[in-house]
């Protein structure tokens, strides 16, 4: 047996169409209950907690109890990362799902990526920052710069907090339907809370989607315009 990581083990675990199914159902970021998971996978209670069982074991998935109640959520940024990656991946491969929806365009164009904001205007976003210098962007590599400091402390954010905060405060994530990136870390987090808190968008249900406002939109255009109009 050869010594170093298990890839092999996460792939049997991402290789099951339940899991997969019920992983993805997490990717907005909120904690599911097994029931909700199983509905989501559309299995029974039953099968869905051998699944989870696994997920856990696995150290994808982390349990939450809340009084009588057992939720479930990803584990941490790194298996919601790889995932988007993996997403990026497959489709880049051509390995889609056979049906789309009338919801599809709306998650292409703004979702939740676990805790970040991912589709068009979460590219636009990244890209947005970088072309006014508040980002240093070099291929994967993303750093805060000075600038784009004072950017962050005019919108209300405490940037002092943020990079003081034992977790990585930038860093690209590749977005599967713009497949360029879009950013994610502590920054992103923060960037997404900020405009949920100011109402400019909100998550549409238990979905990924993000759905703006009109005047939202507007809001998000004069703050991150896209590169063709800076």
């Amino acid at each position: 047996m050869r010594e170093g990581p298990d890839i092999a083990l996460i792939g049997s675990l991402l290789g099951e169409p339940t899991r997969a199914n019920m992983l993805m159902a997490l990717m907005n970021g909120k904690a599911l209950t097994a029931g909700e998971l199983a509905r989501e996978a559309g299995v029974t209670p039953q099968t869905a907690s051998s699944h989870l069982a696994k997920l856990e074991a696995g150290g994808l998935l982390r349990p939450l109890k809340q009084g009588r109640h057992r939720y479930f959520a990803l584990a941490d940024t790194e298996v919601a990362d790889m995932l988007e990656s993996l997403t990026g991946l497959a489709a880049q491969k051509g390995h889609m799902r056979l049906r789309t929806g009338p919801k599809d365009p709306a998650l292409r164009h703004a979702r939740l990526c676990y805790n970040h904001l991912a589709g068009t205007c979460g590219v636009q976003m990244l890209e947005s920052m970088a072309s006014r210098g508040f980002l240093e962007l070099d291929h994967e590599a993303v750093a805060l710069t000075g600038k784009g400091s004072l950017f962050l402390q005019d919108l209300g954010l405490d940037v002092d907090k943020l990079k003081s905060a034992n977790k990585v405060l930038c860093k690209t994530c590749v977005d599967w339907s713009v497949r360029r990136y879009h950013l994610g870390g502590a920054l992103g987090r923060a960037l997404w809370s900020h405009i949920d808190t100011f109402g400019w968008a909100r998550r549409d249900g238990d979905t990924r989607i993000v759905m703006f406002t009109k005047q939202g939109q507007k809001n998000f255009e004069a703050c991150f315009p896209s590169v063709s109009s800076v």
